[in-house]
This record gives structure tokens, sequence and C-alpha cells, in this order.
């Protein structure tokens, strides 16, 4: 005969419904909470309405595949807990979310309340976030305030992790670049595989590109576009150097001139280059989606 409360042999995977206890409690519900939401089934031996609740929790557990986990506590063996959160009667249960109680109900209810109330919490489970990913997602918040440090630090610990992973090998080289160390950016881009191909090594792939091909002298290239706007040549030189250091939009606006004045100069160089500054801007970036739709309204019109 089973004990109250326990799952059919072999129906639940590990760890996903057992027997917790006082001394457990923080590690079993409130830090697993922190992972995804736990159910906590408080029930005592002499109690006849916990024998029809517990099955039907596990059931609606054991049906969200994953996405809920259960802990069963006896409240005779383990009145500590039960005392700090106030059970006055069982069943009673709750429901942590992020190491603190959300919702919950007491006495026995109804299979379908039971499912819902499973389903509800399983809502909240949502996808997990790899460490690898969260590194890369901070490390680009940070190079987006101009923190090229902090952010290099997130891209090398995300390669510690994942090596081969592309967006942070982009990432850093990127960073790098920003730093104005070409050099290193092109090393670290490298590490990439031949053939490997991901937007944010791409983007630093066409900076990269730039930088190896830009003049050096852009406040020369300025004031030869200032004294003749129609210098077509100083102009495309001058938005390659602007985009080598990181002007990506100063670069895309001195090409949509050049284009605007004449766009079919040179074959077509400047949307040629413009092309280029997009991609090393970012392709989903605000430089490439302003940039397309003038670029477009100077064709079109």
């Amino acid at each position: 005969m089973s004990l109250i409360g326990e799952a059919a042999p072999g129906k639940a995977p590990a760890d996903l419904i057992k027997d917790g206890a006082d001394a457990s409690f923080v590690a079993d519900v409130m830090e697993a909470s922190r992972e995804g939401p736990v159910i906590v089934d408080f029930w005592a031996t002499w109690c006849g309405p916990c024998k029809q609740l517990t099955p039907l929790l596990e059931k609606a557990v054991l049906a969200a595949k994953g996405a809920v986990k259960m802990v069963k506590i006896d409240i005779d063996k383990n009145p500590a807990i039960a005392g700090q959160l106030r059970v006055q009667s069982v069943p009673t249960v709750l429901a942590f979310v992020d190491g603190r109680p959300a919702d919950g109900f007491t006495g026995a209810v109804p299979e379908s309340q039971v499912k819902a109330f499973v389903d509800k919490l399983a809502k909240l489970a949502g996808p997990k976030v790899s460490p690898t990913a969260a590194l890369i997602e901070e490390a680009k918040r940070l190079l987006a305030l101009g923190d090229t440090g902090g952010a290099a630090a997130a891209f090398a610990e995300a390669l510690k992790i994942d090596p081969a992973n592309l967006a942070a090998i982009g990432g850093l080289a990127r960073c790098y670049l920003a730093g104005g160390d070409a050099k290193r950016a092109g090393e670290v881009a490298a590490m990439a595989p031949a053939g490997a191909k991901h937007p944010d090594l791409e983007s630093v792939r066409a900076a990269l590109a730039l930088a190896a091909t830009a003049p050096k002298d852009a406040k020369g290239l300025e004031g030869k576009v200032a004294a003749n706007p129609d210098n077509h040549q100083a102009r495309l030189d001058l938005a390659t150097a602007l985009a080598a250091k990181g002007d990506f939009q100063g670069a895309a606006d001195h090409l949509l001139t050049l284009i605007e004045r004449d766009r079919d100069w040179n074959d077509g160089a400047g949307r040629k280059q413009l092309l280029t500054v997009f991609e090393a801007a970012g392709g989903a970036s605000q430089v490439a989606r302003d940039g397309r739709r003038r670029l477009s309204s100077i064709l079109f019109t």
C-alpha cells in the first residue's frame, strides 16, 4: 500500500514531485521557485480530503511536463514551516514563485480547478535563459551604453562557457573595434570557424572591412567636402573614415547625400558603400532602418 501523497512508482521524474521537510524547505521550495513555480501540498495522514486532493495535484503536475514542481509537507512531521506560513487546516496548497508565495487554496477542490491552478502556474515558467545568453544580453546592453570595458568582460565570460559562440565572438570583436584596436578585433573575429555566419559576426566583419580601407585624415576630408559639396570622392572617403570610427550615422548621412546628388556616380559606389555601413551598424539598427527609408525616398521619388 502506498503512503498518502506518494506518486505512483516510476511516474515522476527526479525532483519533480518530492516529499519535503522543515530542514530542506528553503532549498526545495524557496530557492527552487526562482527557477520555476513550486507547489507545496500541506497534508496529514489523518486528513481524508488530502487523500483525494494529492493524487489530483500529482496528476496535474506530471501533465505540466516539468514546468511546475511539487513538494509535499506532512504537517505532523514538519510543524515548523507550517506554523511559519500560518497553515491552519489541511489540505492547504501554496504556490511559490521567485521565492515568495504567489497563489494558493485550502480544502479539496474539483479536478478541473486543480488543473486550472497548475496550468496557470505553468504559464509563468516560460523558457529558461542560459547563462551564456544572459551574459551576451548584458554585454550588449553595456556596449549600447558605451561601457566597452564592461561589455568586453561579459562577452569574454560568455566565451569561457561557450568558446564557439558566434554572438560572443562578434560582440567581443566589436568592443575592441570600438576601442580603436582593429588588429585585436580582427584576431577575435578570426576565432570563428571558417564559413560561420551570425548577424553580430557579419556586422563586425563589415566594420573591419571599412576600417581596413578608411582614410586617416577625416578632418581634411571634411574640409574638402565643405569647400565642394559635389566632390563625391571626398564625401565617399569621409563616410568611410567616419564609419571606421564607429560613427555609422554620420557615414550614412554623407552617403545618402552623395546618392541624392548623383546616384549613379562611379557605378553606384555610394549605394554599395551604404549597404556595407548598414551591415556594419547592424541590419536591425536604427541607422539601417532610417537609412533604408531615406534611400527608398531618394530612389523612388
